[in-house]
């Protein structure tokens, strides 16, 4: 079991170096294969037996949100890692990614809803490494080009007087540079009590979030509220706090298609309720950003 989680995320070079691939395809919503596509699968193997995997991809269509898909991908990947195993040799290091509604590659949904082999035939094994080796050098990721974030942002205030502020460049770099998955907190971002009125203190925080927003175009997040102290958020403040959020960067240009918002109410401390001391009760009162796409 720790083999197969380890195999779930990292498929950067391995699997498209293979000199050959075979996709097999699944219905909308479902990660077991429909029985024609099994027999296929089964024909494959029992004539591919001298064959090495060396990579696996995992695909969704872009329906359905992007956790969602995410899940649904990787066990598309888990049923076909069982249903080949022990029948085809398969590289000890081959790595596997899964591809949710982030990484649609078809116009055509149907086409989407796959998971692809890519092997070596027994002919190449001989140059395995040297194959996998010269596939890395040629396809390898391209670096994103270092940001330079301004230390400061320029607003106009309703009565049109223009207010320049200080902005946090490091915050925004670790934003710019965060994998997919990944959770930051927003620090200094502070309430007025039992509203969802965001202090002026906090101003700077939500201009550093938007200056990011608008200079990584490909950046999506999802916007998560906590709150502290009570077992039950009966005015949901952690989801309308996170909103709150939402319509500031909105309002500003953001596209809603870029960002998402939910309130986890107190449902996800960072130290157990009741918290002992205020230090404690802070860290559980929170608001944070999920990388979504970077």
């Amino acid at each position: 079991m720790k083999f197969l989680t380890a195999l779930l995320f990292c498929l950067t070079a391995s699997c498209v170096f293979a000199q050959e691939q075979v996709s097999f395809f699944f219905d909308s919503n479902k990660f077991v294969l429909k029985n024609t596509e099994l027999s296929k699968l089964n024909q494959w193997l029992s004539s591919n037996k001298e064959v090495k995997i060396v990579g696996v991809y995992g695909f969704c269509d872009e329906e359905g949100t992007i956790g969602y898909n995410d899940t649904l991908a990787k066990k598309r990947i888990d049923y076909v890692f069982n249903t080949i195993k022990g029948k085809v040799k398969i590289r000890e290091d081959f790595k596997t990614r899964s591809f949710g509604k982030l990484h649609t590659l078809s116009p055509i949904k149907a086409e989407n809803r796959k998971v692809t082999l890519f092997y070596i035939l027994p002919k190449d094994f001989v140059n395995e490494e040297k194959i996998i080796e010269e596939k890395k050098e040629g396809i390898a990721e391209k670096k994103k080009p270092s940001i330079k974030f301004p230390d400061t942002y320029a607003y106009e205030n309703p009565n049109g007087t223009v207010v320049t502020i200080k902005i946090d460049t490091v915050f925004m770099k670790k934003v710019s540079t965060a994998n997919v998955g990944e959770k930051l907190k927003l620090e200094n971002m502070n309430f007025f009590t039992d509203t969802f009125a965001i202090m002026p203190q906090s101003r700077s925080v939500m201009y550093e979030l938007l200056t990011v927003m608008k200079n990584v175009p490909d950046l999506k997040i999802q916007i998560q509220g906590h709150i502290c102290c009570v077992q039950k958020d009966f005015r949901d403040l952690s989801t309308q706090r996170a909103k709150a959020i939402y319509k500031f960067l909105e309002f500003n240009g953001i596209e809603k298609s870029r960002m998402t918002f939910v309130g986890f109410a107190s449902t996800k401390p960072l130290y157990p309720l009741p918290e002992k001391n205020e230090a404690e009760r802070e860290a559980n009162r929170r608001v944070e950003i999920e990388i979504i796409a970077n």
